[in-house]
């Protein structure tokens, strides 16, 4: 499996024409908009993101695969880049790997290690996940501004979509996810992201569905929550 380790020196790689790196001052949820094989091809935005979300989306890779300074998960920024409307996914990446090598002043190093993770698979007694109706393909466009929550604070969504917020009850966070039209391989992905850790999906469900959890927050590199008090249940639980 790949690792990176940043290393900061210059790399060589093909570059935008035109793109602006700057510290974000947004207080809006962090988004990606546009790019290759989307609506908007010719122009591509991160914002409020952090450089660990910018290295991830070059480098085609999770975001345990990653380590480096600390500032990579702290420090946001917003990307904005100009497009050539017939550049492919792989050579936007390369463009990318260019923009940030160039800013930040980095190259990246791959080594193979091994990582402890979880695979996602369909319970002794089967599944009861609800099959999605919806008939829309393509997911709905983010917007920076957050999505509005229902009463129990899960997040409610216009269209196919996976959301993940945290929320309170009373005085502990909780995490709320809510899902529209989505595979599991969604779930694995995303909760895979947020724990910084392997999480594959080995259901062998092939469908797109409608679901909805709420866990209290782990720890990158752990399903233990942070703290023992009864506000939810352990992701492990919930899922």
């Amino acid at each position: 499996m790949k690792y990176l380790v940043l290393f900061f020196c210059l790399a060589q790689v093909p570059s935008f024409e035109v793109a602006s790196v700057k510290p974000s001052v947004s207080h809006a949820r962090p988004s990606t908009r546009g790019g290759p094989g989307t609506p908007d091809p010719e122009q591509f935005t991160f914002t409020n993101v952090t450089l660990l979300n910018a290295l991830v989306r070059a480098y085609d890779v999770k975001t345990y695969q990653v380590t480096g300074p600390g500032w990579l998960s702290s420090e946001r920024y917003d990307i904005v880049a100009k497009v050539s409307p017939d550049t492919t996914k792989e050579q936007f990446n390369l463009m990318l790997r260019s923009l940030l090598a160039e800013r930040f002043h980095h190259a990246v190093h791959h080594e193979t290690r091994e990582f402890q993770g979880y695979e996602l698979v369909v319970g002794k007694n089967g599944t009861k996940l609800k099959v999605s109706q919806e008939r829309q393909e393509h997911p709905v466009p983010e917007t920076e501004a957050p999505p509005k929550t229902d009463a129990n604070g899960f997040p409610l969504l216009d269209g196919p979509g996976l959301v993940m917020m945290e929320g309170m009850r009373g005085r502990a966070v909780i995490s709320f996810l809510t899902a529209r039209s989505q595979p599991l391989s969604a779930l694995a992905d995303t909760l895979s992201r947020e724990f910084r850790m392997p999480v594959l999906d080995k259901t062998g469900l092939t469908g797109r569905f409608d679901f909805a959890l709420e866990f209290a927050p782990q720890p990158p590199g752990s399903l233990t929550p942070d703290n023992s008090d009864d506000s939810a249940s352990n992701l492990l639980t919930a899922v």
